[in-house]
């Protein structure tokens, strides 16, 4: 039997891994491949999950913690795919907050379960608009110093770095970013991609199904600076039951809800890594509607939509930013109070609410050296 392939994609919070992985995983089974994706988090009830699951893609979740710190549920997962549907091509989309996943996860999987994958490159997303503030190319919001060492560690790991939403900046602008980015990172191939529009995915795509993961030393990382970046993200997510006797526009609801959590963490001047939302009708055929805020100063958008009004449905809401939890959590019950105020005969009821700060990242594997697959 000849070895099925592992493709990781990675890259920060909301720098659109879930639409190139839907995309990737689109373009494959066209072709004929039967492919299986793996979402991964550090608490439960995703988004990303609902949103693949949604657009008929064989799905498993890995929640309580990245790959690295998950590897044998990382396998387990695999293995659930295989002996649903034999994929022939995994996907797998790490924690927006990780880093290090070539010493802790392909190169592991590479020694220990070499004979059954071959792994692809690494490819590292980049959002256009948050890279330029960063490397200080525009002003704008970003994070701590901490969490910015996790946003360049990935992109030193990275075997392709993939600027993503290419459509969001004129040619200029991203000819000065890619030209930062390669005398930040020197030897990363670098490319340009929109999983929106379609432009240069099939350059990118090329890499990853044809080429393999080049061997050498794993980059080095302090851990305990790493955990101490983690440590200064609030992540959140819940899930909410809404019934409506009349019904209510979906699609408004949710870009309500984003307005009143996008005013707070304005108000509090706590920067925004990802807010993702979806709602799924009780009734239906498995469309959802769902809407992303990625910046402070960013209008939250649909990415999906429903047509009609819908009597009830479920919510999920995850929240990533730079913030303690609690003061997240209050941002959530709030916005959800003033909408339900703003509907009076729609019931919106709280079902699960987790916030927290990430633990510091204990990998279950850490390999330094490989040599190449192809030596």
């Amino acid at each position: 039997m000849s070895k099925a392939r592992y493709i990781m994609i990675g890259g920060f919070l909301g720098a659109g891994k879930t639409t190139s992985v839907a995309q990737l995983a689109q373009r494959l089974s066209s072709q004929g491949h039967r492919v299986g994706l793996i979402t991964n988090d550090q608490g439960s009830e995703l988004v990303d999950t609902a949103m693949l699951r949604a657009r008929g893609f064989a799905t498993e979740e890995i929640p309580g913690g990245c790959f690295c710190c998950r590897f044998n549920s990382l396998m387990e997962a695999a293995n659930k795919l295989t002996a649903a549907s034999r994929p022939d091509v995994f996907i797998a989309e790490p924690v927006g907050s990780c880093t290090d996943l070539v010493a802790t996860v392909t190169y592991p999987l590479r020694r220990i379960y070499g004979d059954d994958y071959s792994v692809a490159p690494l490819s590292v997303l980049v959002d256009p608009i948050r890279a330029l503030r960063i490397f200080g190319l525009e002003n704008g919001g970003k994070f701590s110093e901490k969490v910015l060492y996790i946003y360049r560690k990935q992109l030193e790991e990275a075997n392709l770095i993939v600027v993503n939403k290419a459509e969001l900046l004129e040619a200029a602008k991203a000819e000065r970013l890619q030209a930062t980015l390669a005398g930040e990172f020197p030897g990363k191939e670098i490319l340009r991609a929109s999983a929106r529009t379609g432009a240069g995915l099939e350059e990118w795509f090329e890499r990853v199904t044809g080429t393999s993961q080049p061997g050498g030393d794993a980059m080095r990382v302090d851990y305990e600076v790493y955990a101490e970046g983690e440590a200064l993200l609030g992540w959140l997510n819940a899930t909410a039951q809404l019934t409506s006797p009349t019904g209510f526009d979906a699609n408004e609801l949710l870009r309500e809800l984003a307005s009143h959590i996008q005013a707070w963490l304005n108000h509090e001047k706590a920067e925004v890594a990802h807010l993702k939302m979806t709602l799924s009708p009780d009734q239906g055929f498995g469309d959802i509607a769902a809407i992303n805020l990625v910046r402070n100063d960013f209008v939250p958008e649909l990415s999906l939509t429903l047509p009609g009004e819908v009597t009830s449905g479920q919510l999920i809401i995850n929240l990533r930013a730079e913030a303690a939890p609690d003061r997240l959590k209050a941002s959530v019950e709030k916005a959800i109070t003033e909408t339900g105020r703003n509907h009076r005969d729609l019931i919106l009821s709280l079902e699960h609410l987790e916030h927290f700060r990430p633990g510091k990242p204990q990998p279950t594997h850490r390999d330094t050296t490989l040599v190449s697959e192809d030596a």
